[in-house]
């Protein structure tokens, strides 16, 4: 039998890296497993994310609405069956519940059961259990012979007190539901994401104080070495192996030089499976278990990929910033027949999607057809407009939309928005007010008689007036816009009084240039074009100078890194505090040893001011 954690750095990313969920499973060749931070709201779960044919999937999202703690952790443990029902295998569990506490939904052999606080832990509130098991942090499955928690640990920054007395009640409240489960004889399995490197040996840069942090000093206090319960498997199997890491950050490079930290744990407790289990030397480690390492073909650095700092070409690095663990058991008897818990995912509704009957869907189109909108024809002809249905009633949608919700055919001036607007609260066209028919009058009059009097090539470009317009219109030219200004003498004489009896009537201006003599001369199109096509043209170089003049003036004034004379990188501070939104520049090699002279050199500074060292 094979455990497998992994922190996926989001599930999404991953399903789209290997082609789909079953793919990415049958990739581990794995019988259990335990996935963390799949960054998966509970609205967003999906088939395609968490099932997969031959996997029984067990899932927890986040519940809160805190700003920033939403969409943000999540668990899932997928456990490969034969069968879902009727099984003896180990794999499937017998019992499932989601968060530690008791107070979220659990069930057992396929029926569910009430929600109440967990034993071991009725000394604490049940505000206080539910917060702790509100940020989707753990899936515990009861496979017979063991228990297994698969946990996402909660990260706190030193100064946030706050998130610091969440990950001290998290731990403390899970260690409490451990101890009574090892006291009723249960073995226990916990797997996933601490967020806690336990000694100086699981981080690269680990101080002469880093072993007295106190999330630290409390995982040590759970090992066996220490007086606790639990074996951490990975050293039980490698006591003396260095530059043994599971994380390394992602914006410093990190795993070039593998410069990482140690936080992804398998930990079991409890008696080895034998009758004569209490006799010296006898462990479920040592009994059950055949091998523990890590997986480091999953790292995202992969050998042959080219370094950013030398100028070659980079490869874009897929994966998560961590490495998954895997555990090996062997003689792991079966269980008893079973069926797969009713917290499994194939039983959510929501995520399958609510099946429709073949009436609903018969119902919905009668409902469509009795409802017959107002058509407008997108058919031109010349200039003449086909109408049709407008008697029918204006409350339904128009067919012949397109997606900004205009009329393909329509004007995007006041006028016609204030008419379309009066056409929509029509209820029907031929029996409603005076107000209401003249509005669909005069968006339809206008229309008409504005098309008709453009010419053809003027029609085609009113018609798609309304479309997405791109970057590159608004530098050309109108040519149009130049010859009505030449013409503007002409159309003075034009008498107010009857221009304003027909307002809602665009009068179209003449196409036609007057010369000195009188005469009446045609526009050239083909050099008004040139024109315009010139005039781009001269703009885009000059746009295309500055450009090149402002990159150059940024290329000097980043600073060049003291360690390796060469170009830095700039960065932005993203962290809470009096420097966030500032600007700094760092070396732009990978983070690694300081005895390694190709790694990052420590070169600091912050733009526009004096550099210094970290």
């Amino acid at each position: 039998m094979k455990i497998v954690t992994y922190n996926v750095n989001g599930l999404r990313p991953r399903i789209a890296q290997f082609g789909s969920l079953l793919k990415l499973l049958d990739s581990f060749d794995a019988d259990i497993i335990c996935i963390q931070e799949t960054k998966l709201r509970r609205q967003e779960l999906r088939a395609d994310l968490i099932i997969a044919d031959g996997y029984e999937s067990f899932v927890s999202c986040t519940r809160t609405s805190e700003k920033g703690r939403t969409g943000y952790s999540g668990v899932a443990t997928f456990c490969r069956v034969k069968s879902a029902f009727s099984s003896n295998e180990v794999a499937l569990p017998v019992r499932a519940e989601e968060g530690f506490t008791g107070l979220l939904e659990s069930s057992q052999d396929g029926k569910g059961t009430m929600a109440v606080v967990a034993e071991g832990i009725e000394e604490f509130s049940k505000e206080e259990l539910l917060k702790l098991d509100s940020e989707g942090r753990c899936i515990v499955t009861d496979h017979g012979h063991f228990v297994l928690f698969n946990i996402y640990g909660p990260r706190a920054e030193s100064d946030d007190s706050e998130r610091v007395l969440f990950k001290l009640k998290f731990f403390n409240v899970l260690q409490k539901r451990w101890e009574h489960l090892l006291h009723l004889g249960k073995r226990i399995f916990v797997v996933g994401d601490l967020n806690i490197a336990p000694t100086s040996m699981d981080r690269c840069d680990a101080g002469p104080d880093f072993e007295n942090n106190e999330f630290r000093r409390w995982l040590r206090s759970l090992l066996v070495a220490y007086g606790g319960h639990f074996i951490d498997i990975f050293r039980a199997k490698h006591p003396d192996r260095r530059d043994a890491y599971t994380c390394w950050p992602q914006s410093t490079g990190a795993e070039v030089f593998n410069y990482g930290t140690r936080i992804d744990h398998i930990l079991c407790a409890g008696p080895c499976l034998h009758h004569d289990s209490n006799l010296p030397g006898h462990n479920i480690v040592a009994c059950h278990i055949m091998e523990c390492d890590i997986l480091s073909q999953y790292k995202r650095w992969k050998d042959g990929n080219s370094f950013r700092w030398k100028g070659e070409r980079t490869v874009k690095l897929e994966g998560s910033d961590h490495a998954p663990v895997y555990a090996s058991l062997l003689e792991i008897p079966d269980t008893p027949q079973h069926s797969t818990p009713s917290l499994s995912a194939r039983y959510n509704p929501k995520i399958h999607g609510l099946q429709q009957t073949l009436v609903s869907m018969l119902l919905k189109r009668q409902a469509a057809e009795d409802s017959a909108p107002c058509k407008i024809s997108n058919s031109f002809s010349r200039g003449n407009i086909i109408l049709g249905n407008c008697s029918q009633g204006l409350n339904g949608s128009f067919d012949n939309r397109d997606q900004s919700g205009f009329l393909p055919n329509e004007s995007c001036s006041s006028t016609n928005l204030e008419a379309e607007d009066s056409l929509l609260k029509t209820e029907d066209c031929s029996g409603g007010s005076y107000a209401e028919e003249a509005a669909c009058n005069t968006l339809i009059t206008h229309e008409f008689l504005h098309t008709k009097a453009l010419p053809e090539n003027e029609t085609r470009k009113r018609v798609r007036r309304c479309s997405q317009m791109s970057l590159k219109s608004f530098f050309q030219k109108n040519s149009v816009v130049s010859n009505n200004n030449d013409s503007s003498n002409a159309d003075s004489s034009i008498n107010k009084a009857d221009t304003s009896e027909s307002n809602p009537i665009e009068i179209p201006r003449s196409n036609t240039q007057i010369s000195d003599s009188g005469q009446h001369l045609e526009p050239c199109e083909g050099q008004s074009q040139i024109n315009a096509s010139s005039v781009e043209k001269e703009k885009s170089d000059v746009a295309l100078l500055e450009w090149r003049r402002i990159q150059q003036v940024m290329q000097n004034s980043i600073p060049l890194c003291k360690g390796h004379k060469e170009t830095c990188v700039a960065r932005v501070v993203k962290k809470q505090g009096p420097n966030n939104g500032r600007r700094f520049y760092v070396c732009a090699r990978a983070e690694g040893p300081a005895s390694n002279p190709e790694a990052n050199c420590g070169y600091f500074k912050w733009a526009a001011s004096k550099s210094r060292h970290k």
